[in-house]
């Protein structure tokens, strides 16, 4: 997608979701002036965006080297970069809103997977103070870190589905519930997503949870098709991979908690725009073929839900 295709798209929505929102409002009595900036909303969002899709590895030399040397035609009232980091805030709730329409659909098979966002590094703890009583310390199984996490549901078509943001200490299981209220159909995880309470309770909610075994536990049976999905789940890794690498939803300089959130709230946006996401490209046949056999072996799921279907 080119920079105007990405423009036009975040100005229909600007267009849009701005007069309901401030229609919305809560009035606090206090007299404010509503004048129309320099920067309108959608070009700010577009930045934001477009810097994720860059080589920059830091915003201010991207917007000082490149949007305010290459992009004077296509931004020509382009302000200051401090006046653009002041009027960052301004567009927080129409970027947080413009990102729930950039979700995919859900296919009946989904990946989910929690990668770890660290906000600084470990010598630095004691010392840290943006993210103060909000980060804390996890280990996942790379070691430790101070930071969030960031669970994540995609489709076998490399759109994001569900994301949330949790502190570093917890548990990966604990969101699952919350996060897979609008999905159906198959649920790939990790090891760590082993429980026969959360089996049970996502199996209620019409979602079937499917991980590898651990290597002191039973061997379950398990279909072929399943087999071969949950071989597929490293789609997600590669999502993250792209994320934190491409994206640069992860790194230690943030230095204020409203513009750290809209860094990963807009990286989030830009991974829908990737030219190449990792997909299954699987046919409106096979599509058909696995919704059948999902619908088949629904019933005798439901009936007997004493043994989660985990696999090999």
């Amino acid at each position: 997608m080119t920079l105007l295709q990405m423009f036009c798209d975040s100005d229909d929505f600007c267009l849009w979701f701005m007069p309901l929102w401030k229609q919305r409002m809560v009035n606090s009595g206090l007299r404010k002036r509503d004048r129309q900036g320099t920067l309108c909303p959608s070009e700010i969002m577009t930045i934001l965006v477009w810097f994720h899709r860059s080589n920059y590895r830091t915003f201010k030399h991207f917007y000082q080297e490149y949007v305010c040397v290459a992009l004077r035609q296509e931004f020509p009232h382009l302000v200051s970069y401090s006046r653009c980091i002041a009027l960052l805030p301004s567009v927080c709730v129409p970027l947080c809103a413009y990102l729930m329409t950039r979700r995919g659909p859900c296919t009946g098979i989904a990946f989910v997977d929690a990668t770890a966002l660290a906000v600084c590094h470990n010598r630095r703890i004691s010392s840290h103070q943006v993210f103060h009583n909000l980060a804390a310390r996890g280990k996942p199984s790379v070691g430790w870190f101070y930071g969030f996490k960031l669970p994540l549901i995609m489709n076998d078509q490399g759109d994001l589905l569900v994301f949330l943001v949790t502190a570093g200490n917890v548990d990966d299981r604990a969101p699952l519930p919350r996060m897979v209220h609008e999905l159906f159909g198959k649920l790939f995880g990790e090891q760590g997503s082993i429980s026969q309470h959360l089996f049970e309770r996502l199996l209620k909610q019409g979602v079937q949870l499917i991980t590898r075994l651990r290597k002191n536990m039973h061997t379950r049976l398990m279909s072929v098709l399943d087999k071969g999905l949950l071989r597929k789940r490293a789609l997600i890794e590669t999502v993250n991979d792209q994320l934190k690498n491409i994206s640069q939803i992860e790194h230690t300089r943030h230095r204020s908690l409203t513009n750290s959130f809209m860094n990963l709230v807009a990286g989030l946006i830009a991974d829908p725009y990737q030219e190449h996401k990792p997909s299954l490209h699987l046919s409106d046949d096979e599509y058909r073929a696995l919704y059948a056999a999902y619908q088949e072996s629904q019933p005798a799921l439901i009936g007997k839900q004493t043994e989660p279907l985990l696999v090999m």
